[in-house]
C-alpha cells in the first residue's frame, strides 16, 4: 500500500536540508530561505537574532497568498519568538510556530500535503 502523499501540481515540497542549503521541489537553495506552497524565496538571515518584523516583510507583499500558519526554523534548536513580533504577525492573522529548522521543514511538508495555507522561515543548518 503506498501511503506518500498525493502533492497538488506546483507545491513546493522540501526534499532535504542540511550543509547550510535545502533542497525544494528539485532546486538547490544555499542559505536560508522562504518558502510558500507556490515559491521559495532566498532568505538573507543567517541567525536567529536576525528576525524580526524587517526580515519577514515578504510575508505582507500583495503577489502573496495568505498565510494562517507560518512555521519558524530556527536552527539547531528551537527559539522563542519574542511577543512583539508574535503580536505583528497575530495583528495580520498570521499564527507563528517556532520549532528548530528540521521539525520545521518535516511540519511544512505535512501541512503543505494537507493543503493548509502554510509558510516557513527556515534558517539554515549545517
Amino acid at each position: 500500500m503506498d501511503i506518500t502523499p498525493l502533492i497538488p501540481v506546483g507545491r513546493q515540497l522540501i526534499e532535504s536540508y542540511g550543509d547550510n542549503r535545502f533542497k525544494i521541489t528539485g532546486t538547490v537553495y544555499e542559505g536560508s530561505v522562504l518558502i510558500f506552497p507556490d515559491r521559495a524565496l532566498a532568505w538573507p538571515v543567517t541567525s536567529f537574532e536576525q528576525i524580526d518584523a524587517d526580515s519577514l516583510a515578504a510575508f505582507q507583499g500583495a503577489d502573496i497568498p495568505p498565510v494562517d500558519i507560518l512555521l519558524i526554523g530556527c536552527g539547531r534548536q528551537m527559539r522563542f519568538i519574542p511577543a512583539d513580533l508574535r503580536a505583528i504577525l497575530r495583528s495580520r492573522g498570521i499564527v507563528i510556530d517556532a520549532m528548530d529548522t528540521g521539525a520545521a521543514c518535516r511540519t511544512y511538508n505535512v501541512l503543505m500535503s494537507e493543503d493548509r495555507r502554510v509558510a516557513a522561515a527556515l534558517i539554515a543548518v549545517e
